[in-house]
Order: C-alpha cells, then sequence, then structure tokens
C-alpha cells in the first residue's frame, strides 16, 4: 500500500512539475511572439513615416515633408531655409540654442511656402526636457513683423513639467496643445519630453480645432464677438493690436523657441 502511495505521489509530482515546465515555456513563446510583434509594428512604423498611405492620397492629402530634405520650408520673411535648422533622422529637427523666444542666429521660425485657407493639418512632435516650441497656421509675412507668433494662432508645443510656461497664462492655457495664451487643452494630454506627440489642426469657415494623441483638446470660432473678447483678454493686444483679425488664409508654421524639438509626418488635406 505505502509503494502504491508512494508511486502515485510520484507521478503527480512528476506530472505537476511538466505542467509547470509546458506553462513557463508556453509564457516564454508568448513573450519572444510579442516582442517579435512589437519589433515587427517598429520597423512597419518606421516605414511609413514622412509617408502616404494609398487611402491618404486618393483623400487628397499632401506630404510637406518628405523626411529627407526641407523642399518648400525656409525661414519667416526670407527666401532661404535656415541652417541651424536640420533634416535629422527622418525628422525637421532645430537644436537647442539656449536663447529662448530670440531663437538661434541662424535659426527662427519656418514656414511651408504655401498658403492655405480651409485645411486639415496633422503632424507628430517631440520636445526636450524643458523645451517650449508651437505650430502656426494661417499666419502671415510682414515687414513689420520680425516673428510669426504675431501674426497667427499657435498650438503650443511644451514639456509641461519643467517648463514655466505650464504654471503662466490663465487655467492652464499654455500648456501643450493650447491655442497659447487663449485656450486650454482640455483634456490635457500631452505625452512627457522626449516622447512623441500626435496631433491635428483642423481650419473651416472660421471654426478651429486642435486635437492632440487622438482627443479633440480645443474648439473656437474666429471673427466672432467671443472670439474678440477672448483676445483682448490675453497678452496678444499689447504686441500687436490687430492681433484678433487673423487672416483667411495663411501659413504653416513651426517655431524656433530656443530648445531642441523635432518634427515629423507633416501632412494636409484641403477642404
Amino acid at each position: 500500500m505505502k509503494k502504491t502511495i508512494l508511486a502515485l505521489t510520484t507521478f503527480a509530482f512528476i506530472a505537476f512539475s511538466c505542467g509547470d515546465t509546458n506553462k513557463k515555456e508556453n509564457k516564454n513563446a508568448e513573450a519572444e511572439e510579442s516582442i517579435e510583434k512589437t519589433n515587427e509594428a517598429d520597423v512597419t512604423e518606421a516605414s511609413e513615416l514622412n509617408t502616404l498611405s494609398k487611402e491618404e492620397k486618393e483623400e487628397g492629402w499632401k506630404l510637406l515633408f518628405d523626411g529627407e530634405t526641407s523642399e518648400n520650408w525656409r525661414g519667416y520673411n526670407t527666401d532661404v531655409f535656415p541652417s541651424d535648422w536640420k533634416v535629422k533622422e527622418a525628422t525637421l529637427f532645430m537644436a537647442g540654442s539656449g536663447r529662448g523666444e530670440a531663437g538661434s542666429e541662424n535659426g527662427g521660425d519656418i514656414l511651408y511656402d504655401e498658403v492655405f485657407d480651409n485645411f486639415h493639418l496633422k503632424l507628430e512632435w517631440k520636445i526636450s526636457t524643458g523645451g517650449n516650441s508651437g505650430i502656426f497656421y494661417l499666419g502671415q509675412e510682414s515687414d513689420d513683423y520680425d516673428f510669426i507668433w504675431k501674426t497667427a494662432p499657435e498650438m503650443q508645443v511644451l514639456d509641461n513639467e519643467k517648463h514655466p510656461d505650464a504654471m503662466l497664462g490663465t487655467d492652464g492655457n499654455r500648456k501643450a496643445g493650447s491655442l497659447y495664451d487663449i485656450y486650454p487643452a482640455e483634456p490635457q494630454n500631452a505625452k512627457p519630453a522626449g516622447e512623441w506627440n500626435s496631433v491635428e489642426i483642423i481650419v473651416y469657415n472660421g471654426t478651429v480645432v486642435h486635437k492632440q494623441n487622438g482627443e479633440t483638446v480645443v474648439e473656437y470660432h474666429l471673427w466672432t464677438p467671443q472670439w474678440k473678447e477672448d483676445v483682448a483678454n490675453s497678452k496678444f493686444p499689447e504686441l500687436n493690436e490687430n492681433w484678433a483679425d487673423v487672416a483667411k488664409e495663411g501659413y504653416i508654421g513651426l517655431q524656433d523657441h530656443g530648445d531642441d524639438v523635432w518634427f515629423r509626418n507633416i501632412k494636409i488635406k484641403q477642404l
């Protein structure tokens, strides 16, 4: 009887051990498969950078940056592409000068050399620790202005954790995704410094929408009494008394604010 019990106990232990080993092997196999899928996804993502899908082409999307050249990009109020901006690792990259809003001596704000009125813009940005930048639209060029932000609405690009602008303004209206100094991004869903954020800006007959990481975070209406009142409560009238009179068409621009910043996958569809 004791021999029988011992034999059964030994068999059960071996079966349990084999089962446990099989589970571990299965988990290891699943983990390896997951890693392979992740790697495949990374490769696929990399291969799709700065390109248009067949569906996007059919829908009328236009690529504004090919990942290899600065074609059709130039400095604000100049005919040349600033030398301190670089095409680096499939991005438009500005190396930080530490000069803040003054920008780099050979940098400055850049714009795409075509005006747009009603459009849907998509792009991705990444900011350095403590960094600040911006995305402009409906911008104007004039000898009267040295920076595009004096003529254009700005979707804020910011490290919300480290840059002091996140604590300034009103109700977080200088945090990432916001219409700078006017309307805060709600919800505030920007990713930390060093991570990519996907954003969209939609402009249609005065209605403007900011989307950040898949969510609508700002919606407002240009040229209305409410718009003029909200602008009057911002810092802009002190800098340009006509700032509220945003143009119906203008340039897409990217800001040099003295910090490392990267942009990619810039595409637009006219509406």
